[in-house]
């Protein structure tokens, strides 16, 4: 080989080596992925959240009042939190179509996270605790991409104070064949 041809490799070689540099850099103009930190406990226990909800979920911020007036018209056919057999709570993870048991995480700055017990809070698959005050739960899910398509979720705590109770229905009485008439009297 040349000495023209090795001086025309090499300079190939350091082309393309730095071209990859480029493609496996730093993108900046893209957000990074949550990075989950150890857990730690959480600012409730999970029995605070059990119980049946209205659920509804809004993209933007100034659509949460009317957002949380859809969940409570969600008591209707209400989403049910049970407790977990390990003591976390049973619920949807994304595009899962049956609940899963997930876990309370706490985590920097007093924030809690709802995710898989296996991973650390603020994981992908975590949901950030933005408000609970007892009534009402709204979640923020920590992958963007997820968040994109499901909003963040408000679930309005079925018969609180504020939400509307259902009704029951009365009993109907069971029905029974008439009295008999009673003898007449004597003469």
């Amino acid at each position: 080989m040349s000495h023209l041809h090795r001086l025309a490799l090499l300079s190939a070689l350091v082309l393309t080596s730095g071209l990859s540099g480029c493609a496996t850099g730093p993108q900046l103009d893209q957000p990074g992925a949550p990075v989950a930190v150890p857990a730690g406990p959480p600012a409730f226990p999970p029995q605070d959240i059990v119980g049946r909800w209205g659920l509804a979920a809004y993209h933007k911020e100034e659509d949460r009042a009317r957002t949380e007036q859809a969940a409570v018209a969600g008591c209707k056919q209400p989403y049910v939190i049970t407790l977990g057999p390990n003591g976390g709570v049973m619920m949807h993870l994304a595009d899962q179509a049956t609940p899963t048991e997930l876990r309370l995480k706490g985590g920097p700055g007093g924030k809690t996270y709802i995710g898989p017990p296996d991973t650390g809070a603020g994981d992908a698959q975590d949901r950030e605790v933005v408000l609970f005050d007892g009534r009402i739960l709204i979640l923020r899910w920590m992958d963007s991409e997820v968040q994109g398509r499901y909003g963040t979720m408000v679930y309005v705590r079925c018969g609180a104070p504020g939400a509307p109770r259902t009704a029951a229905k009365p009993k109907s009485k069971p029905r029974t064949a008439p009295a008999p008439a009673p003898p007449p009297p004597r003469q």
